[in-house]
């Protein structure tokens, strides 16, 4: 690999967003057949050495992504990376779920006054929580309680772990 193409290649690696031929030509100050050359040139050199790395050329530019050939295990080590922060809102309903397991949606919402939907879907497609049941009165309302997973996450051997509530004066 010739230093142009080292360069080539950092400079794509820095820009998320596909680059123009007419960015790489300005660059190097080449005309934009030279730069598609100095791409192919690293395209190739990526491929002959069977890199993670490869050229793609995408919405009239081209870009550095990883292998193609490496996405699903790529997919695969990247299941645990760790997703966003859980909101204000989620984890009071995690709080709630856990000292008052099993719960259905409506007893959180009257313990938290507001509209718990939305954290609840969240902590369920984080398998924070789960489905444990339905409550024996008309409509059957799912009822909620936490998984092994939550236990796992929180370093909790058993529920029984879980600090006492506090009471403060209303």
């Amino acid at each position: 690999m010739n230093r142009q193409q080292q360069l080539l290649e950092a400079l794509l690696f820095l820009h998320a967003d596909p680059v123009s031929l007419k960015d790489i030509a300005s660059w190097f100050k080449f005309s934009e057949r030279e730069a598609a050359t100095l791409v192919e040139a690293l395209a190739l050199h990526l491929s002959e050495r069977a890199a993670g790395l490869a050229i793609q050329w995408v919405d009239g530019g081209v870009r550095l992504t990883t292998h193609p050939d490496l996405a699903d295990d790529l997919q695969a080590l990247l299941v645990d990376e760790r997703p966003e922060p859980l909101s204000h809102a989620s984890w009071e309903v995690l709080a709630i779920v856990a000292y008052k397991q099993p719960i259905t949606r409506l007893e959180i919402e009257a313990i938290r006054q507001t509209s718990s939907e939305r954290a609840i879907e969240t902590l369920v497609n984080r398998q924070l929580i789960e489905e444990v049941g339905r409550k024996e009165v008309p409509g059957r309302p799912i009822l909620y309680g936490t998984t092994g997973r939550f236990l796992r996450q929180f370093g909790l051997r058993s529920l029984e772990d879980l600090p006492p509530l506090s009471t403060s004066p209303s």
